[in-house]
């Protein structure tokens, strides 16, 4: 680790916070608690957007799905963000140490350059394929891959317990 990054992180684990997440019997578990329970909402509102992009029950309109969804997805970064801070607040020289933890950052970047990227893209003609038609191969092509990057974002948060 650089210099100033492993200062930093030595600082950040000293602060009162960081030993509570550590030295607390119910602390942590309960932050990894919230933690799991949002990226549960965010992973489940994106991949029934996903499925359905991908052909999943075809009648229900796609641009209503996504209304309904992203608030959800968009609120549930309320819960993950600050809980995975205290998280990372706990351990920031291991996490930074942890190639696993870059994998997972990597991972969720491209998740959100793919969203935007779709939403930018191919979905600002979702009128033509809102319901009933296939989705066209562009847009079926961000949804496998938000799939994939979601689960690999999930396998990479499971590794970090045993890496």
């Amino acid at each position: 680790m650089a210099g100033a990054l492993a200062q930093a992180a030595e600082w950040l684990a000293a602060t009162p916070l960081a030993v509570a997440m550590r030295d607390g019997v119910w602390l942590y578990p309960a932050v990894e608690t919230v933690h799991i329970v949002g990226f549960a909402i965010l992973v489940g509102a994106v991949a029934m957007f996903d499925l359905r992009v991908l052909g999943c029950a075809r009648r229900l309109p796609v641009d209503a799905l996504g209304a309904h969804l992203l608030p959800w997805a968009a609120g549930s970064l309320l819960l993950i963000v600050p809980a995975g801070l205290l998280l990372f607040a706990s351990g920031p020289a291991e996490f930074l140490g942890n190639p696993t933890f870059g994998v997972k950052l990597a991972l969720i970047a491209l998740a959100g350059v793919n969203a935007l990227a779709f939403h930018a893209g191919v979905y600002r003609g979702v009128g033509a394929w809102n319901v009933g038609t296939p989705a066209p191969l562009g847009a079926r092509a961000h949804a496998l891959l938000s799939l994939l990057l979601w689960i690999g974002v999930i396998a990479c948060g499971r590794l970090l317990a045993y890496t």
